[in-house]
């Protein structure tokens, strides 16, 4: 959440922020209007309050009849600054709940663009392989050999939902064990959290209240399942004070979320856009002036899971049009499907600063007698599982339709090098 002293003292840069992530400025309008009323309130109430301090100071001086007009005149007083404590009240409310729908303000270092198409490629570590023969897209292959359920999946739950079988769920395991074991060794500690959260758990990171419409909520309950595991993840130090020595904190956590993308994951086809996924997080709690080179060790810690598993895959800095409500600056890594012919993402590792440790009040103190400051807060995925799935099974398929395993996942998979029809589930 942006502070309302600072929307106040930088109204261009804000109306600029709001301009480049294509959002439509009256928000800013809206909270100058209400905060002018505040202003002005507060001003009345400070004049009461004195008015009220030198009328006590004379009612002790008076006797007779000018004490009781004095004293009509003072509740008189008492009665205006208890509606105008009232108006203050409620204007504060309105501008609180305002804040919540401004965005955060973008880096210096994230391109401006209108949308995902002005998004910049920053490297392509690992270039798509040259396969000889026509590759299958996950879904085909996935069928052929029995290890992916799409219709089994709409059966139990609806559209968006699968089953994996067989190999297909020892091989997803296999990729949430090698990533966690991966994450504790580069120094994160491994949680596990609760899937179903409270709503001011998503309000601390930024999803409510604008993506209130993509939740599954739980009725009578103010809870709702995970919509991506940075919320719990980040919410297990929300309300908490750190002291310096105690940061960074580096959590890594799996999970499954659950997100409706209503509409949106037929557009996708396959298990490419689900409504419920797994994902291993990375999250960070950092002092502030370090948060650019925990972006860029963010940044390489999820990489080095898809290195590892030899997939081709490429680094896209998200420009301001394409930026996720919450973050600052964004960096994408996309592994590329060949039997899709797509570039799918399969992390976003994403610098928040004090936006969402504002909003979940997560701070810390330099020393003990120093007045607290926000923590800057930082995640990404190491890695999301279904479009991970995908680019393992398209780019290590063979021309016979069989899957080699990563050699790296063969210890999780009992040293099996291939999936094939003979070694599936039927």
């Amino acid at each position: 959440m942006l502070d309302a002293k600072f929307i106040r003292d930088n109204k261009e840069a804000v109306r600029e922020s709001l301009r480049n992530r294509r959002r439509d400025t009256s928000i800013l309008d809206r909270f100058e209007m209400l905060d002018q009323k505040w202003k002005v309130l507060v001003d009345r109430r400070n004049t009461l309050n004195r008015m009220r301090n030198e009328s006590a100071i004379r009612v002790s001086k008076l006797v007779g009849q000018e004490k009781e007009r004095e004293l009509e005149d003072a509740r008189k007083l008492a009665s205006e600054l208890k509606s105008v404590n009232e108006e203050i009240e409620i204007v504060e409310k309105e501008r609180e709940e305002l804040l919540l729908y401004f965005p955060n303000i973008p880096s210096r270092k994230t391109p401006v663009g209108k949308d995902e198409s002005e998004n910049v490629v920053v490297r392509v570590p690992v270039q798509p392989k040259n396969l000889d023969f026509k590759p299958l897209p996950h879904y085909e292959l996935c069928d052929r050999l029995g290890i992916l359920d799409l219709k089994r999946g709409a059966k139990i739950t609806g559209s968006g939902f699968y089953v994996l079988r067989g190999e297909g769920a020892r091989l997803e395991r296999a990729l949430i064990n090698y990533m966690l074991d991966r994450h504790r060794k580069q120094g994160y500690t491994e949680v596990q959290v609760p899937v179903i959260v409270r709503s001011r758990c998503a309000l601390g990171t930024g999803q409510l209240p604008e993506k209130r419409d993509d939740m599954y909520w739980i009725d009578g309950e103010d809870l709702l399942l995970n919509p991506t595991a940075e919320v719990p993840v980040t919410n297990l130090l929300n309300e908490e004070i750190l002291s310096l020595e105690e940061l960074p904190v580096y959590y890594t956590a799996y999970l499954p979320s659950f997100r409706k993308e209503a509409g949106r994951h037929v557009d996708l086809k396959g298990i490419g856009r689900v409504h419920e996924f797994n994902k291993v997080e990375l999250v960070k709690f950092v002092e502030p002036g370090t948060a650019e080179k925990e972006l860029e060790k963010l940044v390489e810690d999820a990489e080095e899971i898809v290195r590892g598993l030899g997939l081709p895959y490429r680094i896209v800095h998200l420009c301001t049009g394409d930026l996720g409500f919450a973050s600052e600056e964004t960096y994408d890594i996309e592994v590329y499907a060949p039997g899709l012919d797509s570039w799918l993402e399969v992390s976003s590792c994403s610098s928040f600063g004090d936006f969402q440790a504002r909003r979940a009040h997560i701070k810390f103190r330099r020393e003990p007698h120093l007045k607290s400051e926000f923590v800057a807060t930082l995640n990404g995925s190491g890695l999301a599982l279904p479009r991970t799935f995908i680019g393992v099974v398209e780019n290590y398929q063979t021309k016979e339709g069989d899957i080699e395993i990563p050699e790296v996942l063969r210890g999780y998979m009992g040293g099996d090098s291939i999936i094939s029809v003979g070694k599936s589930l039927k």
